[in-house]
């Protein structure tokens, strides 16, 4: 063998040698930092939520599912606002539809955040829902009420629309009510309200 053959099969010996050290730091550096996620989000345990999109409002949820904990599940879902107004807040349903698509509410609940215009977040709420999934049973959410410092939105006859969502009824569209936040508004702010029509 020629001293360049030997030269050439001594520097793939070492670039091999070397890749796999390299290879072997990466992976387990990858294997140390799963386990360190994994009790954080734990995916085995979430239960997916249908939402109800109510068009009318400012924002509009992409995802929405249920992640387990020792607590109880908590909610997390994608909130995207499509307003000019930075969003503070907002008043959800969460039902389940059993196997004959009757609905049942689970929960109704207020919760506060902070969303700027025109800008999405995934936020997950920390108050924690009990909750036993049956076989035959989905879940399903809606947004009730959307908050700003200026301006609240308000679906009307949220229920009746959900009850028809449950019965495979789509054709009911809620209409949504805008009113003047006089509670969050800075002073000195004009605000004006606007009544949506079916």
């Amino acid at each position: 063998m020629s001293r360049f053959s030997l030269l050439i099969l001594i520097s793939v010996a070492l670039s091999t040698a070397q890749l796999d050290r390299i290879y072997k730091i990466f992976h387990d550096h990858h294997e140390e930092a799963c386990k360190s996620c994994l009790p954080i989000t734990p995916q085995s345990g979430d239960v997916s939520v249908e939402v109800f999109q109510v068009l009318d409002l400012p924002v509009n949820i992409h995802e929405a599912s249920l992640t387990k904990t020792e607590r109880g599940y908590l909610l997390k879902l994608s909130l995207a606002n499509s307003s000019e107004l930075k969003i503070i807040g907002l008043r959800y349903s969460l039902a389940v539809i059993d196997s004959r698509n009757q609905l049942q509410p689970l929960v109704n609940r207020t919760e506060g955040f902070s969303i700027p215009g025109y800008d999405i977040k995934t936020l997950t709420f920390k108050s924690p829902i009990k909750f036993k999934q049956k076989d035959g049973e989905r879940l399903v959410m809606m947004i009730e009420q959307v908050i700003s410092r200026e301006s609240i939105w308000e679906v009307v006859k949220a229920k009746d629309a959900l009850e028809a969502y449950a019965r495979g009824d789509y054709s009911v569209t809620p209409a949504v009510m805008r009113v003047a936040n006089q509670v969050d508004a800075r002073p000195g702010v004009e605000i004006r309200y606007f009544i949506r029509k079916p």
